[in-house]
């Protein structure tokens, strides 16, 4: 079977119901009470992670939800599209032909929280204090070819890049750029605790327990200045410890609409629920799960291992029997809806074959059965990834070429051993920074790379990824990410498994739930209201 490229159009935040209700609604728009949301994302001091809310540190996309409400980066996604939209700034644009000079002019008059004013020296402060921090396991790469940053003016921003960088717009839209009041940051070390001194639509209060979040509200910000025009005056997040608990409380109208995590017997029981007072929305996502290797482990160093491995994986099935096909196989690192992706795996692999395989294993002198340990992560993409691990061990053991063990792990730990290079194999998932192909290739390949992989390719880091960041129409970088594409597929540093749908599941009265999530699937609850 050979799937060819396929390119579907761009997701623009707009959910499709799927389950149309049709009961009554109480609570009136504005004034009709907080909206509440629903979630299992845990917000949690650790030793590895001691400032969740400190945009320096916070690189998940749980997390990310919160600071794109309480904090304003100079451009932001705006409700549907993938271009940048102004936000703290009033207008932004290249200073070049090149694309290695970004000039921002501020908006007049913006405060934070605390009353400060926000001026074009706590844009440069948060940027340079972001990659003077350096968290290993934060956002900073976003942010690494920025050469120096420059305030002409109280009003005035400029950056200075080291190459030519047509996504830059995009990656100051993310919440790495946020920008922080420099009279309440510490410039050389992350910030403790859960505090936000911002000057995004919303401010925020929490509970806390136990180093943990146990309540928060997102109260309108009445000083903001910006693209964002909310729907309400207040927005409430509680907890949950598994998605059956958080879908009882929908049910029951103690919550208002949930997102994260919604597992797939949930989202087929909904499908197929002809209750009056719920509706589920879905879209295309480019959310991407993948198992990630350490090339440096002498369990996968040889690629003949990695490419067996390719071999055999059922995508389908996987997609079929542990997750009720509420998502789509995946066969290259840049999902389908995404600018140039194309199916590179499928192309190199064909239909999974033991029998191929055996020969991969053999033309490497690799013995069998290969020994391997597969780690996932227990707590942090969903209860549905134990089942599918369980899938992917039964697939590469029933085909009598490997040898393999599972281990379960929280994120508390998964997270920095997996970046210590303590696992072989692990599974990952990935939300984008923001929607273009160039972040689901860099991130992954290079010296600064998310993973802290050691594998290095110097064709895509050196030549393709340099090559397409000079190309301001992005459709004309695509050819640059399918070489990329069809060198992953051979080399395998990184194996896609699939590409998520996005959902949401809201009570009937709530309006707005369609434009909840944006194109980098992020929250956007400032859109959310109570219907008449």
């Amino acid at each position: 079977m050979n799937r060819k490229t396929l390119v579907l159009p761009t997701v623009a935040a707009l959910l499709a119901p799927v389950l149309v209700a049709c009961g009554g609604s109480d609570g009136a728009g504005k004034g009709g009470g907080a909206i509440v949301i629903g979630t299992t994302d845990r917000f949690e001091e650790t030793t590895d992670a001691p400032a969740p809310f400190d945009p320096a540190a916070a690189y998940d996309i749980g997390v990310w939800n919160v600071l794109h409400s309480t904090f304003q980066t100079l451009l932001r996604l705006p409700r549907s599209g993938t271009t940048p939209a102004p936000d703290a700034a009033s207008k932004c644009s290249w200073g070049d032909r090149k694309n290695e000079q970004f000039r921002c002019t501020l908006r007049s008059g913006l405060k934070f929280s605390n009353g400060h004013a926000l001026t074009a020296e706590d844009v440069k402060f948060s940027i340079d204090r972001a990659r003077a921090i350096n968290f290993e396991n934060g956002p900073v790469s976003l942010l690494s070819n920025i050469d120096r940053v420059e305030t002409p003016s109280e009003l005035e921003v400029v950056f200075q890049l080291k190459t030519p960088d047509a996504t830059f717009p995009q990656k100051i839209a993310t919440p790495a750029a946020a920008i922080v009041d420099a009279e309440s940051y510490d410039k050389n070390k992350l910030d403790n605790g859960f505090k936000v001194v911002g000057s995004g639509p919303y401010t925020l209060q929490t509970e806390e327990k136990d180093g943990r979040v146990v309540k928060a509200v997102l109260n309108r910000n009445k000083s903001y200045q910006g693209a964002v025009e909310l729907q309400n005056d207040k927005v409430e997040m509680r907890f949950y410890d598994d998605s059956q608990s958080m879908e009882k409380a929908l049910k029951a109208g103690d919550i208002d609409i949930m997102n994260r995590t919604l597992s797939p017997d949930q989202v087929s029981r909904l499908r197929g629920d002809a209750s009056k007072d719920v509706k589920l929305l879905e879209a295309p996502g480019q959310e991407i799960s993948y198992l990630a290797f350490n090339t440096d482990d002498p369990t996968v160093k040889n690629k003949a291992v990695r490419q067996a491995m390719a071999q055999v994986v059922d995508r389908a099935a996987l997609a079929r029997d542990s997750y009720d096909r509420t998502n789509d196989p995946l066969y290259s690192l840049v999902p389908m809806g995404i600018t140039g992706h194309q199916n590179s795996f499928s192309n190199k692999y064909g239909d999974p074959s033991a029998e191929k395989a055996r020969g991969i294993l053999r033309a490497g002198n690799v013995s069998t059965p290969v020994p391997l340990t597969l780690t996932y992560t227990t707590d942090h993409y969903g209860e549905a990834t134990e089942k599918s691990f369980k899938s992917l061990q039964k697939q590469l053991n029933d085909s009598g070429l490997f040898s393999v063990k599972l281990q379960g792990k929280e994120w508390s730990d998964f997270r920095p051993e997996a970046a210590a290079g303590k696992y072989a194999v692990y599974g990952m998932g990935w939300f984008p920074d923001f929607p273009d192909p160039d972040n689901f290739v860099a991130p992954f390949i290079g010296r600064d790379n998310f993973l802290r992989s050691p594998y290095r390719n110097n064709k895509i880091s050196n030549e393709l990824i340099p090559d397409s960041r000079e190309a301001a129409q992005r459709e004309s970088a695509a050819k640059y990410f399918q070489q990329a594409q069809d060198i992953v597929a051979d080399e395998v540093p990184v194996l896609p498994l699939w590409q998520g749908k996005q959902y949401v599941a809201a009570r009937e009265n709530i309006t707005g739930a369609e434009w909840a999530l944006n194109s980098a699937s992020e929250m956007q609850p400032w859109e959310l209201a109570r219907g008449v």
